[in-house]
């Protein structure tokens, strides 16, 4: 956009409390503080088209969050909770067969039995119903792009994008301007690698003394099978083939009602070969024979990728900052080895909520409550971390078959003595700087999709219900693209064009040059390129609110 265009006044809104993202945690935070304060302002913005339509998990849920935000919830009918676990298996997956761990070699937190199979963009949609209900404001498809900060440098609220900007970065007949939502405080529940998150982390250097953060991709697949090959209730984790001894990552079966199964995959993104193929992964994945049966037949539904926190204890930034506070998957609340996060996530946004609403009662604005970072540690979410603390670093360190038994062994003795044989572990480098130049590597032939069991990307982003418009500025910004061709092209042999879920990245020779296109319309959302890029060359800002993919029940 031309600097020296004159922008109209943003429209300002006041409330007592901003939360970005309706999530678990934002969602959960909203109705905290209405629980506390029903005259208390709250809304929540969410940048997908509808609550949910961003939201993906697998999802296995310890209900110990609704527990502590909606005492009573099991017994109101509508709910989502539908599927309680009733087996659970653990299979070690080699190319041709496997085998099951027993369950009582297992540390009981990986136990979950008592837990609930759902689908968590579902578990948002119910949240929001009651978020509403007591008063609070949900403004669905806009996407806060902006945090706003008073003169002494404290956040006084976001603002959301622009809308109508075209290619060329100026406003076209349809130009909006994005609207200033101001709070007394500003809580930020954006998700994995949020953008404003990002910034506040660096602003307030949220980071320091904290150990690198790390993550892992998940791709997930809603299947509804034969039901001789379904089983309400059965969780099925599994780790080893296709992945090498040295590749860090696991996959899941999830059996809920209606003959619906959910297939994932996480892939450990401190990966070394530039060549490994992420989506290519667990499309052979589920070729193993021990997973192909379930899906004789069977129909393939939805489709969808995110990233994942697994940096753990050692890496959670510090939550509070002027002004507000990072909250579920923004701070990176998730447990690794239980794959799960979304009950830290519901108990986050209640202990932001109890803070904030204590600080308003009081007659304050804008100031940090330290008291957010002070004492999560101590409370169920830093006893939750604490204790699986050592496990990524362990695979990452060792592989996976002494990795996986030590991190085992130290889920163990945290449960039962309470204490660590290796204290606390440091992860290392971050995601970005595991890749190798591509020369270290061999290239890894996948075969191709058969369009029954496996597929490729393009008519699985179709799944997604993925949409932008095409005639906005590419909201994947490449802060240098002769960088990018010097090193992810190159050195390391185009990356992007592979761990990308969604095909968005492509190197294609044009006139005798090889010329990186970005086909943005095809985003998912996810934010490994924000990750994985070896130069951190690529930055993930929001599109336009409302845009991206649409989950219906993921």
């Amino acid at each position: 956009m031309s600097e020296e265009m004159e922008l109209p006044e943003r429209e300002m809104m006041e409330f007592d409390v901003v939360i970005v993202g309706a999530g678990p945690a934002g969602l959960s935070a909203a109705i905290r503080l209405k629980q506390i304060n029903p005259d208390l302002t709250v809304v929540v913005l969410e940048k997908g088209a509808e609550v949910g339509a961003h939201i993906l998990s697998g999802a296995v849920v310890d209900p110990v969050g609704m527990d502590a935000l909606l005492p009573g919830w099991q017994e109101e009918e509508g709910h989502p909770f539908k599927t309680k676990v009733t087996d659970d298996q653990f299979l070690f997956l080699g190319p041709a067969g496997s085998v099951r761990l027993p369950n009582f070699a297992m540390p009981p937190l990986m136990n979950n039995h008592g837990k609930y199979i759902v689908s968590l963009g579902n578990v948002c949609r119910w949240l929001a119903g009651k978020a509403e209900e007591l008063g609070v404001e949900i403004y669905p498809g806009f996407a806060a792009s902006e945090v706003l900060y008073d003169d002494a440098g404290n956040v006084i609220g976001v603002a959301t994008g622009d809308m109508g900007i075209e290619k060329n970065g100026e406003p076209g007949p349809n130009y909006t301007r994005g609207m200033a939502l101001l709070g007394k405080y500003t809580l930020i529940g954006e998700g994995v690698r949020g953008s404003l998150a990002k910034q506040l982390i660096e602003k307030f250097d949220l980071q320091k003394d904290r150990d690198v953060q790390k993550f892992g991709i998940g791709i997930k697949e809603l299947w509804e099978v034969k039901p001789q090959n379904h089983k309400q209730g059965l969780v099925q984790h599994s780790f080893g083939w296709p992945l090498d001894m040295k590749t860090g990552g696991g996959s899941f079966l999830y059996h809920l009602e209606d003959n619906l199964v959910a297939v994932g995959f996480v892939l450990h993104l401190n990966y070394k070969n530039p060549y490994l193929f992420p989506f290519e992964e667990f499309q052979r994945f589920k070729t193993h024979p021990a997973i192909a049966p379930t899906f004789e037949g069977a129909k393939r539904i939805s489709y969808g990728a995110r990233a994942i926190t697994e940096g753990g204890y050692q890496s959670v930034p510090k939550l509070s900052f002027p002004g507000g506070a990072l909250i579920g998957c923004s701070a990176g609340f998730v447990n690794v080895p239980r794959i799960k996060g979304s009950h830290n996530a519901v108990l986050s946004g209640i202990l932001a909520a109890d803070k904030i609403a204590a600080a308003i009662a009081d007659g304050r604005a804008n100031d940090e409550r330290v008291e957010i970072e002070n004492e999560w540690r101590s409370g169920p979410i830093g006893k939750d971390l604490k204790r699986v603390r050592n496990v990524k670093p362990l695979w990452s360190k060792f592989g996976t078959i002494i990795g996986i038994p030590l991190g085992g062994l130290d889920m163990w003795t945290n449960q039962l003595f309470g204490f660590s044989l290796f204290g606390t572990l440091k992860h290392g480098k971050t995601d970005a700087q595991s890749l190798e130049p591509a020369a270290k590597h061999r290239k890894i032939d996948y075969p191709k999709p058969d369009g029954v069991l496996t597929f490729d990307r393009l008519s699985s982003v179709f799944l997604s219900n993925t949409n932008h418009e095409e005639d906005q500025p590419v909201h994947l910004k490449v802060k240098d693209m002769d960088l990018q061709k010097r090193s992810e092209h190159d050195v390391y042999a185009g990356p992007s064009a592979r761990y990308c879920p969604a095909g968005v990245y492509e190197w294609r020779e044009q006139n005798g040059e090889e010329v990186y296109v970005i086909n943005a319309q095809n985003c998912v959302h996810c934010k490994t390129c924000d990750i994985k890029d070896p130069n951190q060359n690529i930055n993930w800002v929001p599109p336009q609110g409302g845009e991206g993919p649409v989950y219906p029940n993921m």
